[in-house]
């Protein structure tokens, strides 16, 4: 098995970890407080990983070039633009639509990775990923009872719009990512470079997120510091998911480990169901059966 294959799975399973923990500090926190905490927490653990990377290898510094820090910034404020047009979506009436469309960000990677970084994707994962993102959508629609014929409708909306910005956005992220840790080269592995990456975007992220909050919610500030210990946790699932991701990034294309990724969407319905007994729909059975036979036609077909 490639390595990337299970590097991604236990970065899916940690951020799932990060999501749960995130909604239960959204009553105590808004939204864009809930979202800082997840760089403020994350950053410190970061930083350690990073000299720990250092100190267990042995491998030399990184020799970052100006490329470097270009696709860092890019691909920290397009997180942070992300977080913002999905804050902006909420405020609509139909926002629900908009949100099933941002889940094409699946789609939006394999095409924004070609576009700036020549990342190709071969027949069968083109197959998985285009599986896969119907899936995601399904799941997505079925859980705010969206039907099709709702979905078409809505094709003209402004939230449709802002979704599927969402999801370009949130894929110029993982693309920007991916572009920074090549930047640096691997040739002494993957390791190195993805935690000099992670480390420098959470810390550029913390600290231009934190000006914008001390600009328009200096409460918040003073509240993600008073809700340390879920922030912690945060902190912590959400840096081990992103060691994860930015290694698998560095490793693979990233339209395909943003398509295995999709097998959080697997362990939040096991728990749904399994777990916490709750109710689900046929139109949310069948995203999650085309999400498995994505993820499967991706792995297998490799």
């Amino acid at each position: 098995m490639e390595l990337w294959i299970p590097i991604t799975i236990v970065g899916a399973f940690m951020q799932n970890i990060r999501s749960a923990v995130q909604k239960h500090l959204k009553g105590r926190l808004t939204t864009l407080g809930a979202a800082y905490v997840r760089f403020l927490y994350a950053a410190p653990f970061a930083v350690l990983y990073l000299f720990s990377v250092k100190e267990v290898t042995g491998l030399p510094w990184p020799e970052p070039n100006l490329m470097f820090f270009v696709y860092c910034v890019a691909g920290g404020l397009s997180q942070i633009i992300f977080t913002a047009l999905l804050v902006w979506l909420f405020s609509f009436r139909n926002f629900a639509v908009g949100t099933t469309y941002s889940k094409t960000e699946v789609l939006q990677v394999a095409v924004l990775g070609f576009v700036l970084l020549g990342d190709t994707v071969t027949l069968i994962p083109s197959i998985a990923i285009a599986v896969a993102m119907v899936g995601v959508m399904a799941m997505s629609a079925g859980q705010a009872q969206i039907t099709l014929g709702r979905l078409l409708s809505g094709l003209t909306e402004k939230s449709t719009l802002i979704g599927l910005t969402c999801g370009a956005f949130l894929g110029a992220s993982v693309v920007f990512f991916r572009g920074a840790s090549l930047v640096l080269g691997y040739e002494h592995g993957a390791w190195m470079p993805a935690a000099f990456s992670l480390t420098v975007a959470v810390v550029l992220q913390t600290i231009g997120m934190g000006v914008y909050l001390a600009i328009t919610e200096r409460g918040t500030l003073r509240d993600v510091i008073v809700h340390w210990r879920w922030s912690l946790v945060v902190g912590l699932s959400g840096v081990l998911a992103s060691i994860a991701w930015f290694t698998a990034f560095t490793l693979q294309n990233a339209a395909y480990v943003r398509a295995l990724g999709q097998i959080e969407l697997v362990f939040t319905f096991f728990f749904s169901v399994v777990v916490f007994r709750e109710k689900t729909s046929r139109i949310e059975v069948f995203g999650i059966m085309l999400v498995v036979a994505a993820i499967l036609m991706l792995v297998l077909g490799r």
